[in-house]
Parts: structure tokens; C-alpha cells; sequence
């Protein structure tokens, strides 16, 4: 098992410096369609263009940082976010960007607005939501919505591993990942993993009911490679 330990944490990555930032601008004012999009891809990559692989739209959720900017007035969020994560959290503060922070009740707070809904609502939805809004305010105002920080799309990591807890799905990883992200094995931890998927909708099946069964072991040997699944919010990682 030391071998094991060995040859995964001589893989492990730091996550911790890093994160990723989605934002989208109301959709009137992108003057970009998606038939000039697929045209200028063909023009430049070709037919023979391998295709593209879909993500599903982010969902704004509970706790999730958002920077609000009409052009030409700035930043619209009318309160500070409070970071509660500590040195992991404070990265967009470091980063230079401001935000708004989604309350637990699911609101924001904007200048001029109040108290806006936003759990529900992905981006783009969001960004169109608030320009019809501030055109109340401004006029054909040009609203851009980003997300500084996600901090509601999570995940468990449990049982035989260094770092057990609650981890914070702010890029994609893979069940491999998760376990070098989370310190590695211990020294009595087995190969087998289990992965818990309240909603899963895996093809191929992986799945038996809700569990996926991976077994490091074999990993290692080169063989189920494909049952080193991307994880998902919510995932339950099960060391034993």
C-alpha cells in the first residue's frame, strides 16, 4: 500500500492558488451570434474539426461570489462579501476583484436594485434579468455578470485519506485528484474507493444504483481507466 501512497502523491497537483472565473454579459449586447460563431470556427479550423465538448451552464447557488458592472458606472454591489474560508477564501480579494456575495437567502444586493434573487439563475439569465431592471435606472445600460467565486458546488471527501472534509468543486477533477487533493491515502487505507452519486446519470454502466466502485489498484495496472469519472457537486468520495 505504501507503493500506492508513493505513486499518487507523486502526482499530486496544488489546487489551492487557482481558480477559474465565468462571467456573461446580457445577452443584447453581445452582437456575436452562435451562426457567426460555428462559421468563423470552420473558416479557421476546418470541417475536419473535432467537436466541441459541451459543459452545462453554470447555476448561480447559495454562497457564490458575483461581480455586478454596468459600463461606464462600475461595480453595483452595494455590500462587501464576507469571506468566511480563510487564506483560500480571501483569493478574490487578492485577485483585485470586487463582488457581491449570494446570501442564504438567496439574494443579492445591488445599488439602485435592493435585494435581487439569484440562486436559480445561470449567468447569462442573471445578466439579462438585471439589464432589463437597470434600464429604469441608466440608459440601455450594458450589465456583465462574473463569477468571482464559486462557493456552493461541493464535494465530500471521507474515510482513509489525510485531509477528510468538504471541498469546494472550483475546477474540474477526477476521483484520482480528489484523493491527492485531499493528502493521499493513509498508511491502513485499501485501494478501493467509492464514489456516492445522489443523481447520477452515468453512461456505460459504471453505476450500480448510486455507487461507482473504483479500484486504485487497477488503476495502476492501466485497466478501468474509464471509472476515473469526473466528479460532480455533491459527490460522496468514500476512502476505505
Amino acid at each position: 500500500m505504501s507503493y500506492l501512497r508513493n505513486v499518487l502523491l507523486g502526482f499530486l497537483l496544488i489546487f489551492s492558488s487557482s481558480h477559474f472565473v465565468f462571467g456573461a454579459q446580457s445577452s443584447g449586447d453581445v452582437p456575436i451570434t452562435t451562426e457567426d460563431l460555428n462559421n468563423a470556427r470552420v473558416k479557421v479550423f476546418g470541417t475536419q474539426q473535432p467537436p466541441l465538448q459541451s459543459q452545462q451552464e453554470y447555476v448561480i447557488g447559495h454562497g457564490d461570489i458575483l461581480s455586478v458592472q454596468v459600463y461606464g458606472e462600475g461595480d453595483m454591489s452595494a455590500a462587501v462579501p464576507s469571506f468566511s474560508r480563510g487564506g483560500e477564501g480571501s483569493d478574490a480579494l487578492r485577485d483585485g476583484l470586487s463582488g457581491v456575495q449570494v446570501r442564504i437567502d438567496g439574494r443579492i444586493s445591488l445599488q439602485h436594485l435592493g435585494d435581487i434573487e439569484a440562486v436559480g439563475y445561470t449567468l447569462p439569465q442573471l445578466a439579462d434579468f438585471l439589464k432589463e431592471l437597470y434600464t429604469t435606472v441608466y440608459d440601455d445600460p450594458i450589465v456583465t455578470v462574473v463569477l468571482v467565486k464559486s462557493n456552493s458546488q461541493r464535494y465530500t471527501v471521507m474515510g482513509k485519506v489525510v485531509k477528510p472534509g468538504i471541498y469546494y468543486l472550483d475546477f474540474p477533477i477526477t476521483i484520482v485528484q480528489v484523493i491527492a487533493r485531499s493528502g493521499g491515502f493513509t498508511e491502513w487505507a485499501k485501494s478501493e474507493i467509492t464514489l456516492v452519486r445522489e443523481d447520477q446519470k452515468e453512461s456505460g454502466g459504471l453505476f450500480a444504483g448510486n455507487t461507482l466502485i473504483f479500484d486504485y489498484g487497477e488503476f495502476l495496472k492501466g485497466r478501468e481507466l474509464e471509472r476515473n469519472v469526473l466528479i460532480q457537486p455533491d459527490d460522496i468520495i468514500i476512502v476505505h
